[in-house]
């Protein structure tokens, strides 16, 4: 089965910076989309960015300050965040769908990431 792992979290003060990594293992044929998603604490879960043959598109809230990009040798996708500010305090979740002919969706595990002073 395939496995997504988040990695990069961690604490950072405002206006600090942190990347992500998400790593895809297992039978993987291709990937058609590879996405960051967000869940504050006591809110839904929410799409930051997300990244398809090799276009990106992000949320109105993190434009100009994130950057998704994509390694498809290694299956992975990176969040790279910049001007930290504490509303973008989460936990971050990778998400892959996988095209054909296996046609699945995954979910890494997640990973905090607090911006606090």
């Amino acid at each position: 089965q395939v496995q997504l792992e988040e990695s990069g979290g961690g604490l950072v003060q405002p206006g600090g910076s942190l990347k992500l990594a998400c790593v895809a293992s297992g039978r993987i044929f291709s990937i058609v989309t590879m996405a960051w998603y967000r869940q504050p604490p006591g809110k839904q879960r929410e799409l930051v960015a997300h990244i398809t043959s090799d276009t990106p598109h992000y949320a109105d809230s993190v434009k100009g300050r994130f950057t998704i990009s994509r390694d498809n040798a290694e299956n992975t996708v990176y969040l790279q965040m910049n001007s930290l500010q504490p509303d973008d305090t989460a936990v971050y979740y990778c998400y892959v769908r996988l095209g054909p002919p296996r046609m699945l969706d995954r979910w890494g595990q997640g990973t905090q990431v607090t911006v606090s002073s």
